[in-house]
């Protein structure tokens, strides 16, 4: 079973990203939501792979990648991040990084990505450049934002909150076939390709508030 430190400032990201991993058969033996204590969890965990973002809360961190192998060697560093720069992933690749994945990529990349890099693969995940310039501007984003409805909003919540569809329908009270129609209209409204994408883009666009999860009882 592959081990995995997840570091990100964003906590919901955390927490919508650790149930996903572990149910596809990996264990998240610990996370961090500084750079500080992402390098203490690798050195005291040793995992296989290190899920480290580039930006956190106090800043850039290009020696992010230098620090966490300081302490394990053996530990593949993927950068999970929004920065699509060409600099940016060629200094993380310099600096010894198995992997740079942007945020937007699916699921099913990154799961891909994962186990072909704990396999002795180096690999690049970038978005296409003319998507990159069309759809990836915040004002972009906050625009198709706008087209959810109360329902659809509602479930984007609880996907960044990392619920199952299963919990989401007991939560809405629908049912749920029900939920899985909504997710699959946010998704193409968000131009979203799969949940992980469309939780990252609430995160990072502050697309959702916490409140919008408890709608659902007003609905009900």
């Amino acid at each position: 079973m592959t081990t995995i430190v997840c570091g990100d400032d964003h906590a919901v990201f955390l927490e919508a990203l650790v149930p996903v991993l572990e149910r596809h058969g990996m264990r998240v033996v610990g996370t961090g939501l500084s750079l500080k204590e992402v390098v203490r969890t690798v050195e005291r965990t040793a995992p296989d792979v290190c899920l480290l973002d580039r930006n956190f809360a106090d800043g850039e961190h290009d020696d992010g990648v230098e620090s966490v192998l300081a302490v394990s060697p053996g530990t593949k560093v993927i950068m999970l991040t929004a920065d699509p720069s060409h600099d940016a992933v060629l200094r993380a690749l310099r600096a010894g990084a198995a992997g740079y994945l942007h945020k937007t990529k699916s699921l099913e990349h990154l799961l891909g990505t994962i186990n072909r890099v704990v396999h002795g693969e180096v690999l690049v995940g970038l978005p296409a450049q003319q998507r990159a310039r069309v759809a990836g501007g915040p004002p972009d984003i906050e625009l198709r934002a706008r087209q959810l409805t109360v329902r659809e909003r509602q479930c984007l919540a609880l996907l960044v909150d990392g619920h199952s569809t299963v919990a989401m329908a007991e939560r809405l009270g629908v049912s749920v076939a029900t939920v899985r129609t909504h997710v699959r209209a946010l998704l193409t409204k968000l131009g979203a390709h799969s949940r992980l994408e469309a939780a990252s883009l609430a995160v990072r666009h502050g697309l959702v508030e916490p409140a919008d999860a408890s709608l659902a009882a007003e609905a009900l």
